[in-house]
């Protein structure tokens, strides 16, 4: 009888086993599932070849005449690459990630030279970057308020609020906003955000821009760059944006940037020239968005003004031959624009059968100096630049776009004008 219960009581442990094993099992399946699920996994990214029907010498400004009639040169690149990953923890708390490979991104190594009798080297294997360009945790509150710190974009202009290239026409980021501000525009600091019925508002703190990256003829652009390892913030920079969502389909947007740029670099000097100026950078742009009856419009004007400008060409790090930081052409304009309208038809609406496929037929104008008004004395008049595109954009789904272009910079009389054929193909989604 004893024996009887005893396998009983075995038989009955086995099968309580059997099941806390089948419990933790399928709760180690749920929680992981309920991980995926919070899990988002996304990108963008293109590929694109051009032939440039003008000199790519470098003195074609200095002499144009003389490099009027030099070859056409072409080039493949992959402009950009980007991983998006974004995780929900819950109650409110999300955290956001973008890595982006820009030209193929980047590569060195050692080899050994056996024609060379042995002898170690260090080549570069491959151009191009590789940037964190978001690191973000965010406590949303409610539509109308959330926080976000860390890593972020910093929208100013239509290109940096709107960066994915199912977002322009063109094969490469419009050319004006590129040129004169950050692209994309990304730095360490605090944001708070939120949408109340059809305005959508953004204040952000930042670390301040660099003025020893400024150049002639990128302005401010790679202002927000940093050869070291980290952000030089001796003075800080603030961001506003508000996007009023006007109607359907319709969008206009103004945003804007201040801050301090001379002396934000290191090391930071008690006296001199860096403490005694200020570089204040002041950005205003608007812009606007609009897509229905089977068109799209996009336009921006976007207007910086640079203090103090002159004081720049006798900033130690810029002189520095040492330093890290631009020590190229010093002299830096107090004035940069950009102005830029694009649109688009698609063509294939008017087939009586709607298979989901787009053909947009488009055209773009831009305007843009890095160096609209003289400092020092010196001028730079292959700055100017008036661009016109136009071209295709053929989406087989709405993820994938196939463009092709042709466009023509127009340069002040005595330079040579730039034509090119630009064809790519790009994609943008979150596949989980």
């Amino acid at each position: 009888m004893k024996r009887i219960c005893f396998s009983e009581k075995k038989s009955v442990i086995r099968e309580q086993i059997i099941g806390l094993v089948f419990v933790f099992c399928f709760s180690l399946t749920a929680l992981a599932q309920e991980s995926a699920s919070r899990l988002s996994v996304g990108g963008y990214g293109e590929v694109a070849m051009t032939r440039n029907f003008y000199s790519d010498n470098t003195k074609r400004y200095v002499n144009a005449s003389e490099h009027a009639n030099d070859p056409s040169h072409g080039r493949f690149d992959i402009p950009h690459a980007v991983i998006y990953l974004d995780y929900d923890f819950g109650r409110g708390w999300t955290m956001g990630t973008e890595m982006e490979f820009e030209h193929g991104g980047t590569g060195a190594a050692y080899e050994l030279e056996y024609d060379e009798f042995g002898e170690w080297e260090h080549e570069t294997e491959k151009g191009g970057e590789v940037e964190l360009e978001q690191f973000w945790l965010q406590k949303s509150f409610s539509k109308a308020a959330n926080v976000k710190v860390g890593h972020i974009v910093v929208p100013v202009g239509l290109l940096n609020a709107h960066h994915e290239p199912l977002n322009f026409f063109t094969v490469y980021r419009p050319e004006g906003e590129s040129t004169i501000l950050p692209s994309t525009w990304h730095q360490t600091g605090v944001s708070f955000w939120g949408r109340s019925s059809s305005i959508r508002y953004e204040a952000q703190l930042l670390a301040g821009l660099n003025a020893d990256q400024f150049t002639n003829t990128g302005w401010i652009s790679k202002g927000a760059a940093t050869p070291l390892e980290y952000e030089v913030a001796n003075t800080f920079g603030t961001a506003g944006r508000i996007d009023w969502y006007a109607a359907s389909g319709l969008r206009f947007g103004l945003s804007g940037y201040y801050g301090h740029s001379i002396g934000n670099s290191a090391p930071r000097e008690a006296s001199g020239i860096t403490a005694t100026y200020k570089g204040e950078v002041a950005v205003g742009s608007f812009d606007f968005t609009y897509k229905g009856r089977h068109w799209i419009a996009r336009g921006q004007a976007d207007y910086g003004h640079l203090g103090d400008a002159e004081q720049l060409n006798y900033v130690y790090n810029r002189v520095n031959k040492q330093s890290p930081f631009h020590h190229g052409t010093r002299i830096v304009s107090s004035t940069a624009y950009a102005l830029g309208i694009e649109a688009g038809y698609n063509i294939l609406a008017l087939k009586a059968h709607d298979d989901g496929r787009q053909l947009y037929l488009f055209g773009r104008y831009e305007q843009y100096d890095p160096y609209a008004r003289a400092t020092l004395n010196t001028t730079y008049d292959y700055t100017f630049v008036r661009r016109v595109a136009a071209g295709i954009n053929y989406f087989p789904l709405p993820a994938i776009c196939v463009k092709a272009e042709y466009s023509h910079r127009f340069l002040r009389s005595k330079y040579n004008n730039e034509p090119s054929v630009s064809v790519g193909v790009a994609y943008e989604g979150w596949f989980k």
